[in-house]
Parts: structure tokens; sequence; C-alpha cells
């Protein structure tokens, strides 16, 4: 089992060297200079522009650049932000349970609402409920997020009224922030009102954001499913005259989970790639807006430090289902 976890890390550090290429690459091929951009409307002079770029250091040849923000990395220095001073795994650890809480509600509704929906479309093989929740399944996987998420505001906020169109919690509640959480900070404040405010404005963006991931899981259970039910142990546990639900439940869905937990822990990726869209559709106050913001002000070290957490969170992510794979399947540890 130690070979097992060592050889799984080990890939990690190649690729972190990689990422953080990708991510140096993707912001010095945006368009636009960030100095310019920093000067705003007032301009600046050659000689203040020219004192501004080997600031911060965009005077260097690329690799000088490059290898500067590697050392800086392993001294798990991310750099600050140009526009707001600050460095950028504050302002990353200051958002992030934003995004974090809604990720981990959209990954709870679609496995809530996946696993069983598999289940069901697997022991109703070939007759309408299979076809009809694999053919939403589908629909959902296909819808662009930005897309599903302005119709669900024009018709759940819009003709309906029912839900708030963005932010975390209605404007007439203030509290300090203590976890980051406002579904736990509202309902620790104490105040009347704000839990059911934070809740509300958490319907629109979870369904949203939890939407293709459901459809993956879905499609995934009853894939699994269908293949453990043709398994011999689960004949001769309905030879045995055991309930259908008893053979479902404990024998079949047991071993089906096993690919079923590695694609949610594959969704993460998809959770925080679709945050960004989703975010910024809702005025979501997350790490995903604020990429959004960075990009278009040409932060440098905010987005290469973004890009760079955020993948390395998903690695590590990837990594955790691994092991618990390996711990589920022993087998598993033994292939290279």
């Amino acid at each position: 089992m130690v070979g097992f976890i060592l050889r799984r890390i080990a890939i990690v550090i190649p690729t972190f060297f990689g990422i953080s290429i990708v991510a140096f690459a993707f912001v010095r091929v945006l368009p636009g200079d960030p100095v310019l951009l920093l000067a705003g409307e007032r301009g600046m002079d050659a000689a203040r522009y020219q004192e501004a770029l080997h600031r911060y250091g965009f005077d260097l040849p690329i690799w000088q650049q490059y290898l500067h923000y590697l050392g800086q990395l392993l001294q798990g220095d991310f750099g600050a932000s140009i526009n707001t001073k600050k460095p950028v795994l504050v302002d990353f650890f200051t958002l992030f349970p934003a995004t974090l809480e809604l990720s981990l509600c959209a990954i709870i509704f679609a496995v809530v609402l996946g696993v069983p929906a598999g289940v069901l479309a697997a022991t109703r093989r070939g007759r309408l409920a299979d076809h009809s929740l694999m053919s939403v399944a589908l629909v959902g996987y296909s819808m662009p997020i930005f897309w599903w998420a302005l119709i669900l505001i024009i018709v759940v906020s819009g003709w309906a009224g029912l839900t708030p169109v963005s932010g975390r919690i209605g404007l007439t509640y203030f509290f300090k922030p203590v976890t980051g959480f406002m579904l736990i900070d509202s309902l620790i404040s104490g105040q009347k009102g704000a839990f059911a405010s934070a809740l509300n404005h958490l319907i629109l963006p979870t369904i949203v954001l939890g939407t293709i991931p459901l459809a993956v899981i879905a499609r995934q259970t009853r894939s699994a499913m269908l293949e453990v039910l043709g398994e011999d142990y689960v004949r001769t546990a309905r030879a045995k005259g055991l309930s259908v639900w008893r053979v479902v439940g404990i024998h079949a869905l047991r071993n089906a989970l096993i690919p079923v937990i590695t694609t949610i822990g594959l969704q993460v990726g998809v959770l925080l790639a679709g945050a960004i869209l989703t975010e910024t559709i809702f005025s979501w106050p997350g790490i995903g807006k604020w990429m959004v913001d960075s990009i278009f002000r040409r932060d440098y070290p905010v987005v290469q430090g973004g890009l760079l957490l955020i993948a390395t969170m998903v690695v590590f992510v990837n990594l955790a289902v691994d092991l618990i794979y390996g711990l589920i399947n022993p087998r598993i540890r033994h292939v290279r």
C-alpha cells in the first residue's frame, strides 16, 4: 500500500511543474498591457513605464520571468495582485469558501439525484423510465451553463419570483463572517430569516452548477449497475430469494459505486470550471468571478496564481480519489 501511495504522489510533482508552465504561458498570450491598464486614463510617461516594467519584472526575457516565478512558488509565494496589492493567497482563501460552499451543494445535489436515477434506469433497462431518465440526463449534459442559468433566472426568478437573481444573502442582513460559509455564518448569527435567505440564494446556482455532474453520475451509475447486475453473485443472491431492493441496494450497488466514486472525483474539475461561469452570471463572490475580473484587468499574478491553485486542488482531489479507489479495490494497488 505504501508503494502505491508513493507512486501516486510521485505523479503529482511533474504535474505541478506542467501546470505552472501552462499558467505562466496563458497569461502571456492575453492581449493588452497590464502596466498601461494599471496607469488608467491618466497614462504615464516613458520613464515611469520603464520603471513599472522593471518593478514587475516584465522587462526580463520570458525564461527568466518563469524561473523567477517558479522560485517564488517553491517558497510558497504566489505573488501579489497588481491592482489591489494584496497577496494572491490571501485573496484566494478569502473567496474560496464561497466557491467551496457552492461546489459542495452542487455535488451533493448531483449525487443525491444522480445515483438513484442511474440505479432506477438500470433496474428498468429498456423501459420507459430508463429511456426518460437517460434522455433527461443527455439534455442536462448538453446544455451550456450560461444558457441554462439565464433560462432559470428568467423563469424561476423573473416570472415566478421564487428565488433571488444574484448574491449570497439579502442586503438587509449584516454580520461578521466566521467560517466564510454563508449557510453556517447566517445560522450562527442568530438573525431571523438570515439562514433562509442564504439558502434561497443558493438554490439556482446549485442547480445550474450541479446539472452536468448530475447527468454524468446518472449515466455512469446506470452503466456500472448494468455490468454488476449480470455478475454471478447477483444471480446467486436472486436465486436465494432475496428481495429485489436487497439485491440491488446491498449486493449490486456497493460494487457498482467503485467507478462512480472515481467519476464523482473527476467532477470536481468540472465544478470549478463551471463555477467561473456560474459565479459570473449570479454575481457570486467566489474565486470564479475573481478570476474572470482579473483576466479583464490583466492582473498577471492573480491569473497565474489562481489557475495554479485551482489546478493543484483538482490534482490533489483526484489523488485522493485514486487512494480511496485503492482502498476499496486492493487489486488497483498492484497496477503500475
